[in-house]
């Protein structure tokens, strides 16, 4: 069975974004390297020729996957998010009280639950498939939850706020 795609609207905007530069400008440019490769003769010792080829499989493929991607893609309302519930879920504005392990106090973060597609932990959005997203997903404000770490310890998110 194949699992659900979460994005949020600004997600899939910016995979559209991505498709189009691909196809529009990456695309047009692989195919003018590969032509000009060809011109310069034997194909079977030409590296220029085999660097473009090899360049235009991973831009074909990345354009596939983004179109499987926007097909199958649920796109969470973040509005919903906000009103719908008061719990933890896709979408959800998560500002946490953290208790590192091995370290005296605590401080607060900010997390967004996202959909695997576009989680980015430099930028705050954790995926709810990720150990953190499934711990924090159907918690309410002031719960607790506990998430393993490296060397067999815990950190531990207290609910603050839910947006």
């Amino acid at each position: 069975m194949e699992k659900d795609i979460y994005l949020t609207k600004e997600g899939t905007e910016k995979l559209k974004e991505e498709l189009e530069r691909l196809v529009e400008v990456e695309r047009k440019k692989v195919i003018a390297r590969i032509k000009e490769a060809r011109e310069l003769g034997d194909l079977s010792e030409n590296s220029e020729y085999a660097e473009a080829r090899d360049h235009q499989s991973m831009i074909e493929g990345r354009i596939e996957e983004i179109e499987e991607t926007l097909k199958k893609a649920k796109v969470i309302d973040k509005q919903l998010a906000k009103n719908g519930t008061n719990s933890v879920q896709i979408g959800s504005k998560v500002t946490c009280e953290v208790k590192f392990q091995d370290e005296p106090g605590s401080e607060k973060d900010v997390f967004y639950i996202v959909g695997s597609a576009e989680s980015d932990a430099k930028k705050g959005m954790i995926s709810a498939e990720s150990p953190m997203g499934a711990a924090l997903i159907g918690a309410k404000k002031g719960d607790k939850r506990e998430v393993p770490v490296p060397d067999d310890g815990v950190n531990t998110y207290k609910i603050i706020q839910i947006e």
